[in-house]
């Protein structure tokens, strides 16, 4: 499995699919131009098969304003009539637009990436699935033996230093019953 093989891969699918869907809008600009209908980003929009907001990103927009600007009679300029309110409402719908285009593509990506992970999952047969758990188990086994014998270990250490601390104890008790008597006598000789 390589993550980064996976996603470069997405990315340039991706890439691809826009510069699929810039050279259809120009191409369906310059289909427009040519049969002498009115150019609009809409109209073009439509023709291409693409959202309206492509047709406002740098590299297509200059071109659609160009078309628009040959096809004003000589002497006339573009003048935006739009009001302020008609503007907001477009320029609002082009941004759900865009976040529907967005959603879909999400969407698209998440499928692509459910079904290629669906893949790597399939291509691991049940041999090599068995073979691992085999293995695994093994080593379980094996973890479960070393601190069995780790716990018996440590119960015959502990059982051993107590036995010392008795003993320890012990010969304390007696040095100090040596130590007494020789005391008392000295004290008799003295």
């Amino acid at each position: 499995m390589n993550p980064h093989g996976n996603a470069h891969t997405l990315v340039q699918a991706r890439r691809r699919d826009s510069l699929d869907k810039r050279q259809r809008a120009l191409t369906a600009l310059t289909t427009l131009e040519q049969q002498g209908k009115k150019i609009t980003h809409t109209a073009v929009a439509r023709t291409a098969g693409v959202s309206t907001w492509l047709t406002y990103t740098e590299g297509i927009r200059e071109h659609i304003e160009a078309a628009q600007q040959r096809q004003q009679p000589s002497g006339s300029r573009l003048v935006d009539t739009r009001t302020p309110n008609t503007t907001l409402r477009t320029e609002l719908e082009l941004a759900r637009q865009e976040v529907r285009n967005l959603r879909e593509e999400k969407e698209r990506m998440r499928k692509a990436i459910r079904q290629q992970l669906g893949q790597q999952l399939d291509a691991f047969g049940t041999k090599d699935l068995t073979e691992r758990i085999d293995q695994l188990t093994r080593e379980n086994q094996r973890l479960q033996d070393t601190l069995r014998q780790a716990t018996e270990d440590n119960h015959a250490l502990h059982r051993q230093v107590t036995s010392l601390e008795a003993d320890l104890g012990a010969a304390r008790t007696s040095l100090r019953r040596m130590i007494r008597e020789e005391n008392r006598s000295l004290e008799k000789i003295v």
